[in-house]
């Protein structure tokens, strides 16, 4: 049975904000601006906050109901037509209500299987192939899969960046709002492009957490702990190293010849992570031929949502025959995960 991907819908919160805006926010000089640039290599990021006020105008469930709106009108599908709903987040808009059923009561979807997911970035793929799961098990026939973060309840406008650590400090450059959604169906679509196969692995034990991302309450909320932090130069060390053996097996199990792929959706952690694991898959794993599918240079890391950014590219860019590997390695407790695509 394939399970076809009809299409892929997303949602940014706002105008995007640039490294000279948060500069000139915080109060940072040209000579910060410019080590943005040069290594982490993302220019813009979409913020669900006025940065002048620090309100909050979007929430997960907004930008969700607005990504799942646009994927199903691609698609041509009612919400009707919708049996299974996935979402994937880090950051969900409260414990309950479960955000994944904020969104289906919005775009008026009931009567139906949901599931939502607790995950960082790999956590998109975790829901696809949830999704692609029980739809090859006959229980389903039509999933809506969504995928997203709101990280700017993690800013602090008063922060001192000057005198921020550099796994705190990251985190003001490297990550943005947004979310993705994808209408994965059994149904035989001529055309479609097939989900041919997915994989999440974990492999983190015995290594510690290489991102954190805490949730208070009124218990802890006064704890010494830091909301969000990233250990960068373990990052940068072990994601390249991971996304190659998931490119190995992903192609593996599909006997598909390194050659053969003509597209390649790698991790997204920043514009210059993003360039350097290209560059490694290109030159140890054999997808120097692959045309590359970027997005966070202009999106920012919005955790979840990015594969659904790659994905709706993707999907206008593959023609008659053309393969396409994607692949998501997730820092917290060091998940790997990928999966590929085929225009048959």
């Amino acid at each position: 049975m394939d399970i076809r991907v009809l299409s892929a819908g997303t949602a940014l919160p706002g105008a995007p904000v640039s490294n000279a805006a948060l500069a000139a926010r915080f109060g940072m000089d040209t000579l910060w601006e410019q080590w943005v640039d040069a290594f982490i290599g993302t220019r813009h990021r979409h913020l669900a906050l006025d940065l002048e006020t620090g309100g909050q105008d979007h929430s997960l469930a907004d930008l969700g109901t607005e990504a799942g709106r646009e994927a199903l009108a691609r698609a041509g599908t009612t919400p009707s037509e919708v049996d299974l709903v996935v979402l994937s987040t880090a950051t969900p808009d409260a414990l309950m209500p479960a955000t994944v059923n904020v969104i289906a009561d919005r775009l008026g979807i009931d009567g139906v299987t949901t599931l939502q997911l607790q995950a960082g970035c790999s956590g998109a793929v975790q829901a696809l192939d949830t999704a692609r799961q029980l739809l090859l098990a006959g229980r389903h026939r039509t999933a809506l899969v969504l995928g997203g973060e709101v990280l700017a309840r993690f800013y602090d406008l008063s922060a001192d960046l000057g005198g921020l650590p550099p796994e705190q400090l990251v985190n003001f450059v490297l990550f943005g709002d947004g979310a993705g959604a994808a209408v994965l169906t059994t149904r035989d679509v001529p055309d479609a492009v097939s989900l041919v196969t997915s994989m999440t692995r974990l492999e983190g034990l015995g290594h510690e957490p290489g991102a954190t991302l805490e949730w208070f309450g009124p218990v802890d909320r006064d704890s010494e702990r830091v909301p969000a932090s990233e250990d960068y130069k373990a990052i940068e060390r072990r994601v390249p190293l991971m996304a190659g053996a998931t490119v190995d097996d992903l192609l593996d199990e599909l006997d598909w010849k390194d050659s053969e792929v003509d597209y390649l959706l790698p991790p997204q952690l920043s514009g210059r992570m993003s360039a350097r694991i290209s560059r490694h898959l290109a030159d140890h794993h054999g997808l120097a031929g692959a045309h590359t599918v970027n997005c966070v240079d202009e999106t920012g890391n919005n955790g979840n949502g990015l594969v659904y950014f790659q994905l709706e590219r993707a999907l206008d860019r593959l023609g008659e025959g053309d393969r396409a590997l994607c692949v998501s390695i997730e820092s917290s407790k060091w998940i790997r995960a990928g999966f590929a695509l085929e225009r048959r």
